[in-house]
């Protein structure tokens, strides 16, 4: 069975929906069994209200440019048969399930926690792997070397791939192996039952993959604060060579 997730980033005319503040920007990023998808969903969204100034200024959409977007009304149900039975994924996720909870509750519909498996707050993952650290997605993207030069506003799409890259990163190792067993258990018990001799070519790496395979070992053991057993094996087989 695969393994959906749903990276998941809002823009909002202020900081509290209590305050009748509205989502006017909602972009999610799929990944299936830790691989990036090639479905996204996003929309601007005509939150009917201007946003505040200190808003404004981080997402830069003005309230003519939001005139003509559709209402939450008319892109909820979208929306929420793309993240139907995902796990969403969201940085401070607090802040923006208490917005998609507000929109969905003038629609009269559950909150978002009883359509999906259920949310992970990236930000709280992240204080636990680097506490007293600086945990914002721009000191992320730094500190896991993914490219966020493009980042000039905070554009819920972009921020979204963005935290798709640095929640990969920061998991490394816990979901690499998820394995569809209905579909893969009759090649796995056909390549068990088999007995007769097997004709193996092997290849053995170039200068260029060996240094590259170095790197990124190199590069785990960093982010896992020397924990990479493979480059612990490596460094006791040479040792005994």
């Amino acid at each position: 069975m695969s393994h959906r997730q749903i990276v998941l980033d809002t823009e909002t005319t202020g900081l509290d929906p209590g305050l009748g503040h509205r989502i006017v920007e909602i972009a999610c990023v799929e990944i299936v069994n830790r691989q990036p998808g090639v479905r996204d969903f996003h929309r601007y969204v005509n939150p009917g209200r201007p946003s505040d100034p200190g808003a404004l200024e981080v997402h830069g959409l003005t309230e003519e440019f939001l005139s003509d977007q559709p209402k939450f009304r008319d892109v909820a149900t979208d929306f929420l048969e793309f993240v139907a039975g995902a796990e969403l994924i969201i940085h401070n996720a607090p802040f923006d399930v208490a917005f998609l909870n507000a929109e969905l509750a003038l629609l009269d519909l559950p909150p978002i926690a009883q359509h999906v498996a259920g949310v992970t707050d990236s930000l709280r993952l992240a204080k636990d792997l680097h506490p007293g650290k600086r945990n914002s997605l721009d000191a992320l993207c730094e500190r896991y070397a993914v490219d966020n030069s493009a980042r000039t506003l905070h554009g819920a799409l972009l921020d979204a791939r963005l935290l798709a890259e640095v929640y990969l990163a920061m998991t490394r190792g816990q979901d690499s192996l998820i394995i569809d067993h209905a579909e893969s258990g009759p090649a796995m018990r056909a390549a068990v039952a088999h007995t007769g001799p097997l004709d193996l070519v092997v290849r053995r790496a170039s200068a260029e993959e060996a240094a590259a395979h170095a790197e990124y070992l190199a590069e785990l053991d960093r982010v896992s604060k020397g924990a990479c057993l493979w480059r612990a094996i490596a460094g006791e087989a040479a040792g005994t060579g």
